[in-house]
């Protein structure tokens, strides 16, 4: 078995399912969490590919509800659109909400309430789980490219302060595995959009850099330096440092299988 364990998380193989967990959040007993992978046919699939999979996607959540000692009913999955919407969640769900009306073209939820769990789906893009042990508030975001040049992960932070009062400098960001710079490889109309937005950062040269006529962008960085710029401390930004694409035969990767890609589920929950 291939094993990603690492100094930040740990990898994970329970009841035929394979997960990682960070080492940081498992330092608090009420949470839960888990970034799934693809082995063993596990799949919550996308937005797109939903239908064709419902029996088999509300299956895997019912057998990682059992594992992680979750209640399936109080699943949320939204229906992401890599907008920089950033839904509030006042109430437990009393079944397993996929793709509600209320959650459509949502990419980020956040909640101080318990037994809430937050489903998102990833197959390259971004997670980041946000905690605020504190005010005991949590956050799940899906930040692709589009939702970095929006900045979610900041708005997320805004409105973890806004709705409940959060410090910046109390909350966790742990950052899951993403498409890493060494294979987010774009054309010139993306690399723009990204220098344009974040010219002003010393080290853009660093984060935007070319090779023969493609560029290639590492949104990670950014997304660290958003956060920090919205107060975060750096020691409380924990990055995976796992790549998608280069760990495709474990992880659902959009940028390898294309339209026929799965999902990996991030799941963040307050029991």
């Amino acid at each position: 078995m291939q094993d990603l364990t690492n100094d930040t998380v740990v990898h994970i193989k329970k009841d035929n399912i394979e997960y990682l967990q960070f080492r940081r959040l498992l330092e608090y007993p009420e949470l839960v969490h888990c970034y799934t992978l693809s082995t063993n046919n596990f799949d919550i699939a996308g937005n797109d590919t939903m239908e064709n999979r419902k029996e088999v996607v509300l299956d895997n959540y019912r057998k990682l509800a059992t594992t992680l000692e979750i209640d399936y009913n109080h699943i949320i999955r939204p229906y992401q659109t890599h907008t920089d919407v950033i839904r509030k969640v006042d109430e437990t769900p009393r079944t397993i909400q996929i793709f509600l009306k209320k959650y459509w073209e949502v990419d980020g939820l956040i909640t101080d309430k318990k037994n809430v769990i937050f489903s998102l789906g990833y197959a390259d893009c971004t997670p980041l789980f946000l905690y605020d042990p504190v005010k005991k508030v949590i956050g799940n975001i899906h930040s692709g490219w589009k939702g970095t040049l929006q900045r979610i992960g900041e708005k997320a932070i805004i409105k973890m302060i806004e709705e409940y009062n959060s410090n910046p400098s109390d909350i966790i960001c742990c950052i899951g595995p993403t498409i890493r710079e060494c294979h987010f490889e774009v054309d010139v109309d993306v690399q723009e959009l990204f220098y344009n937005e974040f010219s002003y950062l010393s080290n853009i040269n660093d984060i935007i850099t070319k090779k023969g006529e493609k560029y290639y962008i590492d949104t990670v960085l950014i997304n660290r330096i958003i956060l920090k710029e919205a107060g975060l401390k750096e020691e409380n930004i924990l990055d995976s440092k796992i790549c998608t694409v280069c760990n495709y035969k474990i992880m659902h990767s959009y940028r390898v299988d294309k339209e026929v890609a799965g999902r990996n589920t991030a799941i963040m929950g307050l029991k």
